[in-house]
């Protein structure tokens, strides 16, 4: 790491994606410094040199120059494609998460940022990860917008309210790293951080192991089957009065209107907030609106255990109110 009167300047970094980014990071400053200095230089040496003197015949014409001006076009053109295909593998790279990847909400509220782990662990302000392993967090503002950013793992992500957002990275060095929030979100913005740690599988599960035992599946389970009595309309039979949800996550849906739509986190959290606004094919919009009866957690748990779903575990029932 270097420093400056003990300040990190540039973090170190500890994932897979510090050590693509930083190579090109480092390339944009170096040509960035060589191009200023190189104009700067440039306009004072023609400042000094071509001045105008006393007995010195300047007459202004137009100077051509083809070879010139064909070389300062092409090879900057070639350079600056060759710098955006490079960013854009990194980007595609950036976007696309890895099978088995770590399942982590995040939830941002003024100020704070309240994490949920697969097994039901909760933690504040800090989170604790395997190293060596993909981890994908699925995050949601509760208030305005915010954005998480781990400098360590080159990785940051707006955290808007109202949608699910998402970022991945793949730790590569254990410790403790710092995490901020890079958007203005209020008086207190600057307090809103935290830090990551990234320990051994081992220490990491024995950590794991001290947590709750309801996991966001089982705690959607109870929603979903218990508290909304959702499990009344959503049976997974003929003719029940709301969609089949057994193994609907990440699959086409088609909607009333003819259109299609993925069935993802943002779909799903959508159909629960506001049910009315993509109604799925041949079913009528009896279900209820959520908005002011679930939190965000709930929200995050009930999808959790839609994700999970399978044929075998839609509990069926033929009578009941309407529910999600």
């Amino acid at each position: 790491m270097s420093n400056f009167l003990n300040f990190p300047i540039i973090p170190v970094g500890a994932s897979t994606f510090a050590e693509k980014v930083d190579p090109l990071f480092y390339l944009l400053t170096l040509m960035s410094t060589v191009l200023t200095v190189g104009i700067f230089m440039g306009i004072v040496i023609m400042a000094a040199v071509f001045r105008k003197k006393p007995g010195v015949d300047r007459p202004s014409q137009a100077l051509h120059a083809p070879i010139l001006e064909l070389t300062w076009t092409i090879i900057p053109t070639i350079v600056g494609l060759g710098l955006f295909v490079w960013g854009a593998v990194l980007f595609d790279d950036y976007i696309k998460v890895p099978e088995g990847a770590l399942q982590i909400d995040v939830i941002a509220k003024q100020w704070m940022w309240k994490v949920q782990h697969e097994n039901g662990m909760r933690e504040v302000n800090d989170l604790h990860i395997p190293v060596g392993r993909p981890v994908k967090l699925t995050m949601m503002s509760q208030d305005v917008l915010h954005n998480y950013a781990v400098p360590a793992m080159r990785v940051k992500q707006d955290v808007i309210p109202g949608r699910y957002t998402s970022l991945w990275f793949e730790p590569t060095k254990t410790g403790a790293f710092p995490m901020f929030c890079s958007e203005y979100c209020g008086t207190e913005h600057s307090l809103m951080g935290g830090t990551v740690y990234v320990m051994e599988p081992q220490a990491y599960n024995e950590w794991l192991a001290g947590g709750p035992k309801v996991s966001p599946q089982e705690a959607g389970r109870f929603l979903f089957e218990e508290k909304l009595g959702c499990v009344t309309c959503h049976t997974g039979v003929s003719g029940a009065r709301g969609p089949d949800l057994k193994e609907v996550f990440g699959h086409a849906v088609k909607l009333a209107d003819g259109s299609s739509v993925t069935a993802d986190e943002e779909y799903l959290r959508e159909s629960i907030m506001e049910p009315a606004k993509r109604i799925v094919a041949t079913f009528t919009p009896l279900m209820p609106n959520f908005a002011n009866q679930l939190n965000d957690e709930d929200v995050a748990n009930l999808i959790a255990y839609i994700k999970s779903l399978t044929e075998e575990e839609v509990v069926e029932v033929e009578t009941g109110a309407p529910a999600p």
